[in-house]
Order: C-alpha cells, then sequence, then structure tokens
C-alpha cells in the first residue's frame, strides 16, 4: 500500500508545496489540501500505518520530523516547532506519541 493509492498525487504535490517554507506546516490545512479529511476512517488508519516508518503502531516525534518525506522524499524536515506543535495538537493521551485513533481524530475533525 502506498500513499498514491489513496491520495492523489496531484493533492499530494499541493499541498506539499503550500508549506515549503519552514514554520509553515499546518497538519490541518496539510490534511485539507491532499484530500486525507474527506478519506473514510478506514483509509486514513490505512494511511497512518504507512506514516509509522518503524511499525510499532505509533507516529514518534522522531518519525514527525520526517512527515512530509513520508509523502515525497523531496520534501523538507518538520522544524522542532513544527514538530512540537503537531505532536501537540494530536497527542491527546500525552504519551508523547500519536496512535492511529489519535491521528484518526485530528484528520477527520
Amino acid at each position: 500500500m502506498t500513499l498514491t493509492s489513496i491520495l492523489s498525487a496531484a493533492d499530494i504535490a499541493n499541498a506539499l508545496k503550500d508549506c515549503q517554507a519552514p514554520d509553515s506546516f499546518s497538519p490541518k490545512k496539510f490534511f485539507q489540501l491532499c484530500g486525507l479529511h474527506k478519506k473514510t476512517p478506514k483509509e486514513v488508519t490505512e494511511v497512518f500505518y504507512i506514516l509509522d516508518n518503524d511499525q510499532s503502531g505509533f507516529i514518534e516525534e522522531e518519525e514527525l520530523k520526517f512527515f512530509l518525506q513520508r509523502f515525497s522524499p523531496s520534501a523538507r524536515v518538520l522544524t522542532a516547532a513544527e514538530t512540537k506543535a503537531f505532536l501537540k495538537a494530536a497527542d491527546d493521551d500525552d504519551d508523547g506519541k500519536i496512535g492511529a485513533e489519535e491521528f484518526q481524530v485530528m484528520v477527520l475533525s
């Protein structure tokens, strides 16, 4: 399973273009631009497991830094401030990582 089997390559490119500048990344806006917010809960969960690089069942802070690069290898890494803001916005149980349910709530809300 790849991201482009769920999201269109054009939508992903558009979302990445919107946050090229450092400190311009907004998870909510990114999910809207790439079309993920319109997908089913099952599809959002499939995307989560694609983004969970180490297959731990969670997206940890270290993985979040490279979030954009999971969509395109040439994309930039998130800044420390963006990474921390993303984690804070999605980590509902304050365990320092994002689970599949937390990711789904953030994307679909």
